[in-house]
């Protein structure tokens, strides 16, 4: 007999830190890294940078919706009160179409990793194979699923603090060769510290806010964790300084052990660069298979978060159609929510089959986009809600993040190929205008 009522509240703090990393840090970091830098050269540190300050005011406004929340189901839950029950309805579906894109882009970048090993692989075999096996970890428990994603993020972290070590090693030998301000002339030797100016940063910033997205899937969590006003802002506090630091503090050892232009150029992740210049046996291969578990991970994540927000639109639908997919199996898991949502990846099979590895730098640009209006509509909600209780330390931090969102939009707007931005356009519009006012659901 089949529980169709409630989500069961599993996960601990300590998990919900991990799956909010396993969004987060993915192909943006491990693929994407190498074409930010080759959009603005060392400067990539400001963009990096300028992330992850809009991250900071992003995620507080998330702290302060949640636990302003009386019963927060899904991004919808947390921004209605403010926004309305449409902006509500549309932030769910934009949301919900940012990882079903994520996971196909996520999927394809890892399917590129594989082909150093097995190049005569097509890439949709990869696809195919992620697909299946990210479906099977998403049917059992949530217990289960919420365990796997730790120690896959547990996996990938692991390998970003051995790259700050090795970095900083090599760093060390460089100053002790020569000295201190020889080590750090390789930020401006290269045609200065921005050789392709304030445009190049700003194309930069495409790769960069994609990367940071996913930050904002602990909201999802709320409905499976064990007293989530206590955990989840806990887990906020700790995910925003390990997010920037996994970012950062790499980026800036990469720019300083190689010149931006190798690192631009190189078909391998700048992690592997690090790791064949340490000379240790293997170590190549260990990384490139540690990097898949890393994507292998986010896709984890996109597919559970997918199939919760796809379960809380649906269970306010009143159709049969809806009600056959809301529901929970005995494990009290929405199992026809993640199949319909992992299917998506069998339609990244396909595109992959037609495209190839371009279709990653087609998906990235278009979740830019969706990673920037999810921001705003939180960064909004939180400057409402910060303007009834009169907080305005909370005010400004909203307000600072819409204006800093506002720009960086402008800025990939007018960097974004044409194709990329008519297509989210047309995404955005019909996820607008499909709205319909639902009746009020009940227990979630």
């Amino acid at each position: 007999m089949e529980n169709t009522h409630t989500l069961k509240k599993r996960m601990t703090s300590r998990h919900i830190a991990m799956i909010a990393l396993g969004g987060a840090i993915g192909a943006g970091l491990f693929k994407g890294s190498a074409s930010a830098i080759e959009s603005a050269g060392p400067a990539v540190l400001v963009a990096y940078f300028l992330g992850g300050l809009v991250l900071f005011f992003v995620m507080k406004s998330l702290e302060q919706l949640i636990l302003s929340s009386e019963n927060p189901h899904g991004l919808s839950g947390l921004v209605q009160p403010y926004l309305g029950a449409r902006a509500a309805d549309f932030t769910d579906w934009v949301y919900w179409s940012l990882w079903m894109i994520n996971i196909i882009a996520e999927a394809v970048a890892a399917a590129s990793f594989l082909q150093l090993w097995f190049a005569q692989v097509p890439t949709w075999i990869f696809v195919l194979i992620i697909a299946a096996l990210t479906s099977l970890i998403n049917l059992f428990s949530v217990t289960f699923f919420a365990e796997t994603e730790y120690w896959l993020a547990f996996i990938k972290i692991s390998v970003i603090i051995l790259l700050i070590l090795f970095g900083l090693f090599l760093v060390a030998q460089m100053v002790f060769h020569t000295n201190l301000v020889t080590a750090l002339s390789g930020l401006t030797a290269h045609g200065g510290f921005a050789p392709h100016g304030f445009k190049g940063v700003m194309n930069s910033l495409l790769i960069v806010i994609y990367s940071y997205g996913g930050s904002e899937l602990i909201a999802i969590t709320v409905s499976e964790t064990e007293n989530p006003k206590k955990a989840i802002p806990k887990a906020i506090r700790g995910v925003i300084g390990r997010i920037i630091s996994f970012y950062i503090v790499p980026m800036f050892l990469l720019l300083l052990i190689y010149s931006w232009q190798t690192l631009a150029a190189s078909s391998m992740s700048p992690f592997v660069m690090v790791f064949n210049k340490m000379h240790l046996p293997f170590a190549s291969d260990l990384v490139n298979f540690i990097i898949v578990l890393a994507l292998f991970s986010s896709i984890n994540s996109g597919i559970y978060a997918s199939s919760r927000l796809l379960f809380f639109r649906l269970k306010q639908r009143p159709s049969r159609l809806s009600g056959h997919i809301a529901k929970l199996n005995r494990k009290q898991v929405p199992q026809r929510a993640v199949l319909f949502c992992s299917g998506t990846l069998y339609i990244g099979v396909v595109l992959s089959y037609f495209l190839g590895d371009r279709l990653f730098n087609y998906l990235a640009g278009s979740l830019s986009y969706t990673v920037l209006l999810v921001w705003f509509l939180i960064s909004l909600a939180g400057f409402l809600l910060a303007l009834r209780k009169r907080v305005w330390s909370a005010k400004s931090m909203s307000l600072g993040a819409m204006l800093a969102l506002v720009l960086i939009f402008i800025g990939i707007l007018l960097t974004n190929p044409i194709g990329v931005t008519l297509f989210t356009g047309a995404l955005y519009l019909i996820i607008l205008f499909s709205y319909r006012r639902s009746k009020p659901a009940d227990e979630l």
